[in-house]
């Protein structure tokens, strides 16, 4: 896979695009090499405590969680514009603790450059990331008219900033 190193903010405008409209994908991937891959929806890039930090949502309940929670690592891979819209939606939609959503989606991967989480190689923009910080979200402190609409069933989300190790793009 033929990877360009490039600072984290030339990929920012695209990347929240992605977010707003299709979707991005979310790798993790545990210690014994267990991988997974999910849609995300929600996320944002920014600079906090000096350091570059992409900011991915996790519900407990995702498959996803486990495998973080393990590595401390996360990838997120951006798509281009209306490509891999089929992917994004199985998943976003079906979990990956009973089966292979790379191979399911066709998926090929390729190593990381600075983590052990592998990169979806059709995408176009690519973060590797560590958690530095996370925070199970405390109800109490959203505002009431987000949880009624996007928690009905109080499964609130795991918050994760991750330190932007390497930012590259095809």
């Amino acid at each position: 896979m033929d990877l360009t190193d490039v600072s984290y903010l030339d990929g920012v405008t695209e990347t929240l695009r992605r977010l707003e409209e299709d979707g991005a994908f979310l790798v993790t991937r545990n210690r014994a090499g267990q991988r997974n891959v999910m849609t995300i929806g929600w996320g944002n890039v920014a600079r906090i405590w000096g350091l570059p930090i992409f900011t991915v949502l996790v519900r407990p309940t995702r498959h996803t969680f486990s495998l973080i929670e393990d590595s401390g690592e996360f990838a997120v891979c951006v798509p281009g514009p209306g490509e891999l819209t089929d992917a994004l939606a199985i998943c976003g939609s079906e979990s990956g603790r009973n089966r292979d959503k790379f191979e399911q989606c066709g998926l090929s991967t390729a190593p990381g450059s600075a983590l052990a989480v592998p990169l979806i190689e059709s995408c176009r923009w690519f973060y590797e990331c560590r958690v530095v910080y996370k925070q199970a979200m405390d109800p109490r402190h959203l505002d009431g008219s987000i949880v009624d609409k996007y928690y009905p069933a109080r499964d609130f989300h795991t918050v994760y900033h991750g330190q932007i190790l390497a930012s590259r793009a095809r």
